[in-house]
């Protein structure tokens, strides 16, 4: 379905008359939504009594907003009256009136996906995640949270991409320089491909020739185009454009045919983060206004005739860092395609290992939104994403080796089926007599076996799922080798690191049962298995070891503390 779209330069304050003059066009193009860019309302230090007042009628309903409308965080701190509303009101300001946050993914109900980054670029927060929703900056990790959405129709910004203007033939006007881009705002484009990229000027309107990115999905003949545009603000004196209308399908295919005058993509991304000297920052999400009848989360699975229904996205998903529905304060480290959390509802206990005085029930989880490692399209991104989640596990390996010598193994389990919503892995120490003795392995097989399961555990290694055909239940089962471990500490601190020795520094299986459409597989299998095992039968379910919040702040601050040393994602 093709949707009419508008976007708004930054209003800088003068929204009663743009307003107005939006809602006599909607009157006879019947757009779907309209989008304001940058600041939309006066900067404070400007402000006036007459920009006071129309915050206030805004408000109060006073001032009509004809049609769903979406504004962003710009340069300038939001009105205090403003933020006040929002946070009361889960971020809808007045009737049809929406604040899209510093860092969203928002879904429409035509199934437009907008992916918002505002603010500018903090450079004293080096790592970690902004904290304060309404302040005008963002951070690296902000942007590099939003990669996990894998796509977007429409990308919006305050600034602009750095080198965006690179093999562009239009030109800016006489007298306007290049605005300074940011390195981050470009990578983000490049990782989404989105098929819009709106942001703003302040004295000029550019709109570069489109863009084709590298060919998706295993189609050399496909490659997503983007069409960089700038707006300027509406009161500009030189009458510069300032309102863009065009159309959308989000259901169209990407084009084989490239545009006149389509160019390369000006951007190189830089997947390797800067060196941060720290990441002591706590995380806290910035989201989406979800509010009306302009939003539609699909929460269900199956329709009502019991068909499958399309899997969730990375709007509705609680492990992808650009959601609502993520728990921040739960994340222990973030590398750039992977990162590191405890558990909600952790099977295991502060009292479960005598030596570990946190749950240390773990996930490591991939940053892309994908229900499986094989489903992630790019190689690439997916050879990187199987290697720093495997770098994690083995950071973790360390760790439980520094904390408890040869006490402790581990256990790693996944579930790599098409219909979950986001493939992670779940980690949990064991004690090292039960690997030994071989009574994990005993476990899981046991347990395949009373449930009839159809199929049964292979001794095999399928990598990042590749190499195999149809879904899976894959675990690790490891333990850490006698001679790498000298009075209870390992004999290396490199252990996480050196990814040609794994296995010459520890013991490991790698088991796996091939699952398919004949049988009903429990994803709670693995924890069900490790419950048992470790007499933890009355933690089965998740939900009946919920934790406050502040218990589970706790747990995380003293996990991500005693983990730092082996936070390799720290020095990266």
């Amino acid at each position: 379905m093709t949707s009419k779209i508008i976007v708004v330069g930054a209003v800088e304050g003068a929204f009663p008359s743009i307003l107005e003059k939006i809602s006599k066009l909607h009157a006879k193009n019947s757009f779907s939504l309209a989008i304001f860019l940058g600041d939309f309302f006066a900067d404070p230090e400007s402000r006036s009594q007459e920009d006071t007042t129309n915050v206030s009628a805004l408000i109060d309903g006073k001032i009509s907003v004809p049609l769903p409308t979406y504004f962003t965080l710009g340069k300038h701190p939001l009105p205090d009256p403003v933020r006040e509303r929002l946070e009361a009101s889960n971020d809808e300001l007045c009737p049809n009136l929406y604040f899209l946050g510093k860092r969203s993914t928002t879904k429409t109900s035509e199934g437009i996906r907008i992916v918002n980054l505002g603010g500018s670029l903090d450079p004293t927060i080096t790592a970690g995640l902004s904290k304060e929703k309404h302040l005008p900056f963002h951070t690296e990790d902000d942007a590099k949270a939003l990669r996990g959405a894998n796509s977007a129709d429409i990308l919006l910004t305050t600034h602009w991409p750095l080198n965006v203007r690179k093999a562009s033939r239009v030109v800016l006007p006489d007298g306007v320089e290049t605005p300074a881009g940011e390195r981050c705002v470009a990578d983000l484009c490049s990782a989404l491909r989105p098929r819009y990229h709106f942001s703003t000027s302040s004295d000029a309107f550019y709109e570069r020739e489109p863009f084709f990115h590298p060919p998706i999905d295993n189609d050399p003949n496909a490659k997503p185009i983007t069409r960089f545009i700038s707006l300027a603000p509406p009161a500009n004196p030189s009458k510069l454009k300032s309102l863009y209308a065009f159309s959308l399908d989000p259901n169209s295919s990407v084009p084989i045919n490239l545009p006149p005058g389509t160019t390369a993509s000006p951007f190189t991304i830089t997947h390797k983060r800067q060196r941060h000297p720290n990441q002591e920052q706590s995380y806290s999400r910035y989201s989406t206004a979800q509010n009306g009848d302009h939003y539609r989360p699909r929460k269900l699975y199956r329709h009502k005739d019991g068909s499958r229904a399309a899997p969730l996205g990375p709007e509705d998903c609680f492990f992808c860092l650009s959601s609502p529905s993520v728990k921040t304060h739960l994340i222990a480290s973030i590398a750039n395609d992977a990162y590191l959390t405890t558990a909600k509802g952790p099977l295991s206990t502060q009292s479960t290992f005598p030596s570990i005085p946190f749950p240390a029930h773990l996930l490591i989880i991939p940053l892309e939104h994908s229900p499986t490692l094989a489903g992630i399209s790019v190689p690439e991104d997916r050879a990187r994403t199987y290697k720093e989640m495997q770098r994690y596990r083995r950071a973790l390996h360390s760790f439980l080796v520094s904390k408890c010598g040869s006490n402790l193994g581990a256990v790693t389990w996944e579930v790599s089926r098409a219909h979950i919503r986001h493939t992670h892995w779940q980690f949990l120490p064991v004690p090292s007599d039960l690997v030994k003795k071989g009574l994990v392995e005993a476990a899981f097989r046991v347990e395949a076996d009373n449930e009839k399961y159809p199929t049964s555990f292979r001794t095999k290694d399928v990598g990042d799922g590749t190499g195999t055909t149809g879904d899976f239940f894959r675990v690790w089962i490891w333990m850490p080798a006698e001679e790498d471990v000298v009075d209870g500490q390992s004999k290396s601190s490199e252990l996480a690191q050196d990814d040609e020795v794994e296995e010459k520094r520890g013991k490991q299986k790698s088991l796996v049962l091939p699952l398919n459409e004949e049988f009903r597989f429990d994803l709670q299998f693995g924890r069900r298995v490790m419950a048992k095992l470790l007499g933890l039968e009355s933690r089965m379910n998740w939900r009946d070891c919920a934790q406050t919040d502040e218990e589970e702040t706790k747990d995380a601050g003293a996990f991500k503390e005693a983990f730092k040393q082996f936070d390799w994602a720290l020095e990266d």
